[in-house]
């Protein structure tokens, strides 16, 4: 289930007057944001070819060709920045995957049980967790997942599965007397 184009990061907002953005990454290097040519929006509709200009705090600055002043950089907060899927380096490590080949991958239970679809892939700091949806689930009730050897024993990309082994309740957590 490879996505045609993949997001590497956003901007955030601008960073002084002179028209720079503040960018945050989302790739393994924040850097290399910038080492595939010209990025462009959701939809594909506007190009953005990026310099980078340093740092601050968690964010990367960045100036875009064509926006000159602060209105012109804060204009494009929240501006989702993509590449097309062939831009990116084949992946050679096994058992890695780039985030977005996750998403929306059926996923089941040792048993065979749907229990959804990957909806997103989160990174808290402890490993990444997947986030299943149930199928005709409203926005919230979802499943999070270890992304784990032992919560996902097997994921198989060409099938577009995968088998989970959520972690179980305790009895206490069930609200079960113990």
């Amino acid at each position: 289930m490879a996505a045609e184009r993949i997001c590497l990061g956003a901007i955030a907002g601008a960073h002084g007057v002179r028209g720079l953005v503040k960018l945050k990454s989302f790739t393994e290097r924040p850097e290399d944001i910038a080492a595939y040519g010209p990025l462009s929006d959701e939809a594909g509709e506007r190009r953005f070819s990026l310099t980078l200009n340093g740092k601050a705090k968690d964010a990367l600055l960045a100036r875009i060709e064509g926006v000159a002043d602060r209105d012109a950089a804060q204009a494009l907060k929240g501006t989702r920045l993509y590449v097309e899927r062939g831009a990116l380096p084949a992946i050679e490590e096994p058992e890695t995957y780039y985030q977005a080949d996750l998403i929306g991958l059926a996923v089941e239970d040792r048993d065979g049980e749907a229990l959804g679809r990957v909806s997103a892939v989160h990174s808290f700091g402890g490993g990444e967790v997947l986030e299943v949806r149930p199928e005709g689930a409203k926005r919230g009730d979802s499943l999070l997942i270890p992304f784990t050897k032992a919560a996902v024993p097997e994921l198989d990309l060409a099938a577009g599965r995968l088998v989970a082994a959520p972690p179980e309740e305790s009895e206490e957590e069930a609200g079960e007397p113990a």
